[in-house]
């Protein structure tokens, strides 16, 4: 066989391995993008570390002379990771004076653990002369 032939050959399942991967890439792309949006970098990271074997695989298909899931799989992940940054900024400056659900209800929470402050009676002596008995403060 020549190397023209094999690569016919091999072009018949490197392709179709490319575009799956491509597809796979662009869903972790997606995923990545969501992540960062929400603020969860652990889950961007997962993501991002899964979207490289895709794009390796998406690469299998240049062997055919097909760069296109290639290129889709990195376009992809480049658009969505700026898409989140957008957003995520757009968020932030969203919720930046406004208390969220979990913070007001903590605050909640300390505010009613603290104990009622104590009344206290504490003699204090007069300030006029004429007068020769102390008077009685309440402090709170």
């Amino acid at each position: 066989m020549t190397t023209a032939a094999i690569a016919r050959d091999l072009a018949g399942f490197l392709v179709p391995i490319g575009w799956i991967g491509a597809a796979i890439a662009v869903v972790c792309a997606i995923v990545a993008g969501a992540a960062i949006a929400r603020g969860a970098g652990g889950l961007s990271g997962g993501a991002v570390g899964v979207w490289i074997p895709a794009a390796l695989l998406s690469s299998t298909a240049s062997f055919a002379h097909q760069w296109l899931p290639l290129i889709i799989s990195g376009a992809a992940l480049g658009a969505m990771l700026v898409l989140g940054g957008i957003v995520r900024a757009i968020i932030s400056a969203a919720d930046n004076g406004r208390m969220t659900r979990s913070a007001a209800r903590a605050a909640a929470v300390v505010e009613a653990a603290q104990p009622a402050p104590a009344t206290t009676t504490i003699r204090v002596p007069a300030r006029t002369p004429s007068t020769s008995t102390g008077a009685i403060a309440v402090v709170r």
